[in-house]
């Protein structure tokens, strides 16, 4: 595992005590340290509350630890999860000019077509679980620069599309007021920027991070690996969080990065899709660590390079399915996890309050 940069820090938001008004010293160092204070403090009240429910020691696991996480997030040891929207960002990518696809570049403009149709797996779930769910055109049909052959985008740009990213996300919670906003991806070709993202970022080889993406057979996943490999080493000097995703990623995953950071800072929880927005994460969190205590993963990928992202960001997914269908899919299919881990640290009876005796020595 890689670990996160020095001087990382936890936290529920990238806020800080002057956003709320606490008297004391400004200064950088004596405000992390005061929220780190009062995480730690709410942490211990959450543990009690969650000893207390009648149940035996455990037995709800991770249930229990996204509880926890929710009312972390929130600053509260009462957090609520009633209103959900996800984010669905959506672009092309010159990569796919090198084979790597098992699908042709304009699949991502015909899904686009289909999301705002209504008849996509997505606005099914989305529908199903009463979800606000948003569809962002980051660059369909307008793809990035091949990033075999050199960056696929400026660093300039990314900074731009981080930013764009970062003001959809506050929008869309302006207009829907969620407690949780799960995000989603789709462009053909993004899981090789994902794979590319991941293998620089956290220095492992390309075999470890590079799978099938829409299917492909054995020999064009040689070939993808290929591609990756050469372009890496192309981009051998493309090191910093943002100068790693100018180089390999795509608009939609630049967009994703701003949209985690928003979210994050407004405390609201943020559900991680599959492998690509893990990727986002991955350059979000190298970024400003604080990112991750606000996340929560809906699942694990199929694609073999989710493992490796999720254990350098010690994440837990919520579902296990085997999906790799991207759209934010997972994301809507988890979102009733965390309703229901809210409710019950806010709603099932402690020992006392239901007369229930607690274990022998309890």
């Amino acid at each position: 595992m890689v670990p996160p940069p020095a001087g990382a820090q936890a936290g529920p938001a990238l806020r800080t005590l002057r956003d709320t008004g606490d008297a004391g010293c400004l200064c950088p160092d004596c405000l992390e340290a005061a929220l780190a204070a009062e995480r730690t403090a709410l942490g211990a009240q959450i543990d009690a509350a969650l000893a207390g429910k009648t149940m035996p020691a455990g037995a709800l696991a991770g249930l229990a630890d996204l509880a926890r996480t929710i009312a972390l997030c929130q600053g509260t040891i009462h957090p609520v999860v009633e209103r959900t929207a996800l984010l669905v960002f959506a672009a092309d990518h010159g990569i796919v000019e090198e084979g790597v696809s098992a699908y042709p570049a304009q699949v991502t403009g015909q899904m686009l077509a289909n999301f705002r149709a209504g008849g996509a797996a997505v606005n099914v779930f989305s529908r199903a679980n009463d979800i606000a769910l948003e569809v962002i055109d980051a660059g369909v049909g307008r793809p990035t620069a091949n990033f075999a052959h050199g960056p696929a985008m400026t660093e300039a740009q990314a900074q731009s599309l981080i930013e764009r990213g970062a003001a959809h996300a506050r929008a869309a919670i302006d207009r829907h007021q969620p407690q949780a906003i799960g995000l989603g991806e789709m462009g053909i070709g993004n899981t090789s920027s994902a794979a590319a993202l991941t293998a620089r970022l956290l220095e492992r080889p390309v075999a470890d991070c590079v799978g099938p993406g829409t299917g492909l057979d054995g020999a064009r996943l040689a070939h993808k690996r290929a591609v990756i490999e050469a372009a890496l080493a192309r981009h051998a000097g493309a090191r910093s969080p943002l100068a790693a995703l100018a180089a390999l990623g795509g608009f939609e995953i630049a967009m994703l990065v701003g949209a985690i950071e928003a979210a994050v800072a407004r405390g609201c929880v943020v559900v991680i899709d599959g492998y690509v927005v893990t990727a986002a994460l991955l350059v979000a969190w190298r970024r400003d660590p604080r990112v991750r205590s606000g996340c929560v993963f809906a699942h694990l990928s199929a694609e073999p390079g989710h493992r490796h992202a999720l254990a350098a960001l010690d994440g837990r997914p919520l579902l296990d399915l085997g999906l790799r269908l991207g759209e934010g899919s997972g994301a809507a299919l988890a979102m009733p996890l965390l309703r229901a881990a809210a409710r019950m640290l806010t709603e099932m009876a402690s020992f006392e309050q239901a007369g229930v005796s607690r274990a022998t020595g309890a």
